[in-house]
């Protein structure tokens, strides 16, 4: 893996609506984000394209 850069990381976000549809599959999308400014978890209003719908992603692992 490369060496992060500074302050900034990558995190992946992950629809909290996708699990409890109980469709199959999972939305999930790649950002970075600075540790620094923010050093808590992100939350997002992503597109869910399983779902067709703009959803909440949290930030993940």
């Amino acid at each position: 893996m490369a060496k992060a850069k500074g302050n900034r990381i990558q995190v992946i976000l992950e629809c909290t609506e996708h699990k409890q549809s109980g469709k199959p599959g999972t939305s999930r999308y790649i950002t970075t984000k600075n540790r620094k400014n923010t050093p808590e978890r992100i939350e997002l209003r992503k597109y869910n394209p399983i779902l067709k719908k703009y959803t909440l992603h949290k930030e993940i692992k």
